[in-house]
């Protein structure tokens, strides 16, 4: 099992920056693909961007040139620096990863909150 822990959100003012971290720690054979997703109140849960273990990335439209994403694969952790915030952008933040152990899986973080204020 993969355990992910994340870190680095808070309170920022529009057009500030921030940058969240996710570890991966437990039992696996390798990560593949992690990535971040959103959720905002009363929204679906949407993907934000993610990595594949290659470093072949992809962003939501929303996010492109603002938002870039970055990984180590020796150190299992993914990052996601933020950057032009925008108020739209405030969601809680969650990280998520593939990962192979006997066969294909799939966790998700706990979430870490980010509030954009105008």
């Amino acid at each position: 099992q993969v355990q992910l822990v994340e870190s680095g959100g808070g309170l920022v003012q529009a057009g500030g920056s921030l940058r969240l971290s996710c570890a991966a720690s437990g039992s696996f054979s390798w990560i593949n693909t992690m990535g971040w997703y959103r959720q905002a109140p009363g929204k679906q849960r949407e993907l934000v961007a993610t990595i594949a273990r290659d470093g072949s990335t992809d962003y939501a439209v929303s996010v492109r040139g603002r938002f870039t994403i970055s990984r180590d694969n020796a150190k299992n952790t993914v990052w996601l620096q933020m950057n032009s915030l925008k108020p739209e952008d405030t969601a809680v933040y969650y990280c998520n990863a593939e990962y192979f152990l006997r066969i294909q899986r799939n966790t998700v973080g706990q979430g870490t909150q980010v509030t954009v204020s105008s």
